[in-house]
């Protein structure tokens, strides 16, 4: 009887547990370690907070390219004779870079300007003849339908001199255009066609650049954007000069905000005149927006929590301690966050991913070699 009492309170307990478990929708995660639990985390686990100088900036990443960038295309049809520029080499606003040969818009601007000497030389008669009929009109030595008839002749001549000279206009126009001029100071950074080769209206010849200036164009959140002003200072590293900071500055904002990213055009200048960087060079350029100062910071990744419930994982006596901290700037440059809130400089806190529990033991291994994040300084 005994026995049988005691398996059926045995069957009670499976049951109630089963019955919470369905309750509470199913298998439950494993629950935290206890607090006694030995936590292991490796050197690029942890890092200290630091006192160091930060600044607020916003940082845009992207290729630095030529201000202004111009191609030169073909306006009238022929062959392109008298190259006199290649790719790579300099070429001032105006100078002469190619011909097209086009002998008939020549010959159409030749034929013009006859054209002309002859409507003047038909004015020139037409105004004697209607001063002539004027003078004897006054005299009444002519009837009016004859002076009328001067005037008309005159009034004919001088219409057809005018049509005559604006074709001559166009026509010189055109044969002027086959000439090839650089637009812009710049350097050809393209040579599309070659001597000899017969060319199209439209057709590019050849590719300008101005490196005086670089830009670099990139996108920021509109709540990003707000901060910017035009003429802000611009800090630029560059992946082809890793031991050089360049300084520019904000050029032009976009006035709307992409709709489909909700993202703002942010372009940044940097003054290029030495010529020593060229266009397409990848960098990151990082748009100052308030003035350095002295602070406690720690890497972006030990900040958890959302709002205004942010902390940090904190390591005091080899025990974990989740501490809440106040943010202030954060220096995207560096990936580090100011910590306005009391924490001391020098505190270890856990940039690792992972499950945390307050007041568990931590052991840090023996740093091993390897690359850093950026504002990650190892614990050993």
């Amino acid at each position: 009887m005994h026995s049988t009492l005691v398996r059926r309170a045995g069957f009670a307990a499976i049951a109630a547990a089963l019955l919470v478990t369905s309750a509470c929708g199913g298998a439950q995660a494993p629950p935290p370690p206890p607090a006694d639990t030995t936590l292991t985390l490796g050197p690029l686990d942890v890092a200290r907070a630091e006192r160091t100088t930060i600044s607020s900036g916003i940082v845009l990443t992207g290729s630095l390219n030529p201000y202004q960038e111009v191609e030169v295309r073909a306006q009238v049809p022929g062959v392109v004779t008298d190259m006199r520029v290649d790719r790579g080499q300099p070429a001032k606003k105006g100078q002469q870079m190619a011909t097209i040969q086009a002998q008939g818009i020549r010959s159409q601007a030749a034929s013009a300007d006859a054209q002309i000497a002859g409507a003047e030389s038909n004015v020139s008669l037409a105004r004697r003849r209607f001063e002539s009929a004027d003078m004897l009109f006054k005299r009444g030595a002519v009837a009016e339908l004859d002076y009328e008839a001067a005037k008309s002749q005159l009034e004919a001549a001088e219409a057809q001199l005018a049509a005559t000279r604006a074709q001559a206009a166009g026509s010189r126009e055109s044969a002027a255009r086959t000439t090839i001029e650089a637009p812009i100071d710049g350097d050809v950074s393209r040579r599309s066609v070659s001597e000899g080769e017969a060319v199209q209206p439209g057709q590019t010849l050849f590719t300008l650049v101005n490196t005086d200036y670089l830009e670099l164009a990139g996108q920021v959140p509109v709540d990003a954007a707000v901060r910017v002003r035009v003429g802000q200072p611009v800090e630029f590293t560059l992946d082809a000069y890793p031991d050089q900071l360049f300084r520019g500055a904000v050029a032009r904002i976009d006035p709307t905000a992409d709709p489909a990213t909700r993202q703002v055009g942010i372009f940044v200048r940097l003054p290029n005149q030495s010529r020593k960087l060229v266009g397409g060079l990848f960098a990151t350029g990082r748009i100052l927006t308030g003035s350095d100062r002295d602070a406690i910071v720690v890497p972006l990744d030990a900040v958890r929590g959302s709002g205004d419930a942010r902390y940090v994982w904190a390591i005091e006596d080899g025990t974990l301690r989740r501490v809440p901290v106040e943010l202030g700037i954060r220096d995207e440059a560096k990936g580090v966050v100011e910590v306005t809130s009391d924490l001391s400089a020098g505190t270890v806190v856990v940039i690792g991913p992972g499950e945390m529990r307050e007041d568990a033991r931590v052991t840090i291994t023996s740093p091993q070699s390897g690359r850093l994040q950026p504002g990650h300084r190892p614990v050993s």
